[in-house]
């Protein structure tokens, strides 16, 4: 077999990256700035509620059509934002304010909303590092499991993993101490079933834009031979390109398949892996027939 070092460049990878980042920064500091609540009993958020499930979302949509190894990448640079984010403003925090500054909003109205406590921020990236790590996760097994097809079950299914990880790991190690047991469980109910649930209501949009990019990028990944230790940092550089070495895991160059009933990332003779296995196949057995 000849292997493959096709090096995959991505039109819209970056883009997803800067719109999971992003959402992922407003979030944070929606988050700190405000609680906020509808004054329907179990409806009580931190104003970063109202964006943060986008980032899963945008998380599922990676690990969908680009794969782990590249979504692990993704999860990376936003922690190591939010990290650069929190301490950029705790420096900003700790400097004296200039007199007119000071007289007329002050440091209590900084701290207020930007000046996050430590624990608030690390509750945060605990809570970003394993629920995003473990949504990424589920859906790549599930996509196995489920060999491409049924992708509302695995965008819904991992979704209801990581938030479910995500919101009691924050909650808890944010808050804890300084409510009561009851606002905490209702600010842990409302978030999930929140988050959630916007997963749900989405799902047709992420049927939309999985497609697109899978039709765009030439790519559907099958995390078959992945390494998913969250902690592997050889694949952390090289921004949104990649080696495709051995068993070629993007989509080769074909005309597109005329199936009407072929769902979203389902796998057909033209996806990935399967195709390749085909191609060498039919390769090997015409070699077998020369001799």
């Amino acid at each position: 077999m000849t292997v493959s070092t096709e090096r995959r460049a991505y039109r819209y990878f970056d883009l997803v990256m800067a719109l999971f980042v992003a959402v992922l920064l407003i979030s944070n500091i929606a988050s700190s700035a405000k609680i906020v609540t509808f004054g329907v009993p179990f409806l009580t958020f931190d104003g970063g509620t109202l964006l943060f499930p986008l980032s899963y979302i945008f998380g599922d949509i990676l690990t969908e059509v680009y794969g782990y190894r590249r979504s692990r990448r993704v999860i990376w640079t936003g922690f190591f934002c939010t990290a650069l984010m929190s301490l950029t403003l705790w420096v900003v925090g700790r400097i004296p304010g200039e007199a007119e500054w000071s007289a007329r909003v002050g440091q209590q109205a900084y701290d207020a909303v930007l000046g996050a406590t430590p624990r608030i921020v690390v509750a945060s990236l605990v809570a970003y590092f394993a629920g995003e790590f473990s949504n990424s996760y589920v859906l790549a097994k599930m996509k196995l499991l489920t060999r491409g097809r049924w992708l509302w079950t695995r965008t819904i299914g991992s979704t209801i993993v990581g938030e479910g990880i995500d919101t009691l790991l924050f909650v808890t190690l944010a808050f804890a101490g300084s409510m009561s047991w009851g606002v905490l469980l209702s600010i842990f109910v409302s978030n999930y079933l929140f988050k959630t649930g916007l997963e749900v209501v989405m799902t047709p949009v992420t049927y939309q834009v999985v497609g697109f990019l899978k039709r765009a990028e030439n790519e559907d990944y099958y995390d078959h031979d992945t390494d998913f230790n969250p902690f592997r940092i050889a694949d952390l550089g090289g921004g949104h390109a990649s080696w495709a070495t051995g068993r070629m895991r993007h989509r080769p160059r074909v005309p597109p398949c005329n199936r009407a009933d072929d769902e979203v990332g389902a796998p057909s003779r033209y996806s990935g892996s399967a195709y390749i296995s085909v191609e060498i196949g039919q390769a090997d057995e015409r070699q077998h027939e020369t001799h």
